[in-house]
């Protein structure tokens, strides 16, 4: 009897050992919370492409738009913790708690990989008399609060925000500098040719079109380098001498609480994802920025940006909550 209940605790762990090694067995959703068509649900296809050579399953992307994100983000956090349901998180949720349209924070979500970041940048237009951050700066510092407008992209929105906070560590209130909402970079830069806003702060791929044809300028990147792209354009680091990152981000989570094994290879595959050369090719072409973080550092940037991102909107009377 001994014999044969050693044998069946010998199988049972070799059953779940095979188990455990096997992981994935089944098919994997992918949730993008916003649109087919856009840039996050372009990055996304990608990456599931490339999973589904990494992991040997299908990797099906699920569109979960609604509530400005909001549907779709709170679908991660409620998903099973298998690792067959994960998320394609975008820097708007880490908005939604200090908003009060939703009650889910970083620590809510398991993360994974951290693949694309693309920074603010600091366009004026080409005519402006600014020539250098510290001009600008010392300009907003001076004149009266409304003097100087900025647009191209959505009140609270990422760009917003990394303007701002930059606006906050200069010491410069931010609601000096009215906010003129448009939808998307284009118009905004066709109002900042016209002369009705001085500011755009999208990023450099957004506004390569009117830098090339002399109608605007960049005078800072809001990263902790230059863009290969554009390697004329300086951080605003350079210039102020204080370090400052800000702009919009993608990366792959799950829900809190998520099958540590699960995670491990999914983190791994995504690393290799991002690795290959098909994927940079594509992030190249398309301008978008690729930086990877893998689940420790990406976790601490979830919990930086979590409280980062709440300083800045009670300072421009976005939030509703106090902590």
């Amino acid at each position: 009897m001994l014999k044969n209940t050693l044998l069946a605790m010998a199988a049972a762990v070799a059953t779940t050992t095979m188990a455990a090694a096997q992981y994935p067995e089944k098919p994997i959703t992918l949730i993008v919370p916003w649109n087919a068509g856009g840039g996050t649900d372009a990055i996304a296809r990608t990456l599931a492409s490339g999973l589904e050579a990494e992991l040997g399953v299908p990797v099906s992307v699920v569109n979960r738009s609604g509530g400005a994100g909001v549907v779709g983000h709170n679908a991660m956090v409620t998903a099973p913790t298998d690792g067959y349901t994960i998320g394609f998180a975008t820097a708007e949720m880490l908005t939604y708690y200090w908003t009060g349209n939703a009650e889910f924070q970083a620590e809510d979500f398991t993360p994974i990989a951290l693949i694309n970041f693309d920074p603010a940048a600091f366009h004026i237009a080409a005519g402006s008399d600014w020539q250098n951050v510290e001009e600008a700066v010392a300009a907003i510092k001076a004149d009266p609060q409304g003097t100087y407008k900025m647009s191209g992209t959505a009140v609270g929105a990422a760009y917003h925000l990394a303007f701002a906070g930059f606006l906050q560590q200069q010491g410069i209130d931010p609601l000096k500098v009215t906010m003129v909402p448009s939808q998307g970079a284009a118009p905004g830069f066709q109002e900042l040719a016209a002369g009705g806003v001085q500011i755009i702060p999208s990023s450099l791929p957004e506004g390569k079109t009117m830098m090339d044809a002399g109608l605007s300028r960049a005078i800072a990147v809001f990263s902790e380098e230059r863009n290969a792209s554009f390697p004329e354009v300086p951080t605003a680091s350079e210039q102020t001498g204080e370090p400052f990152a800000g702009g919009t981000w993608r990366g792959v989570v799950g829900p809190a609480g998520m099958d540590a094994e699960a995670a491990a290879r999914l983190e791994e595959a995504t690393q290799a994802v991002f690795d290959s050369e098909a994927f940079q090719g594509f992030m190249s072409k398309q301008g978008f920025g690729a930086d990877y973080r893998g689940s420790e550092a990406f976790e601490t940037f979830l919990a930086e940006t979590q409280q980062s991102v709440g300083a800045v909107m009670k300072s421009i009377g976005l939030s509703q909550r106090e902590n």
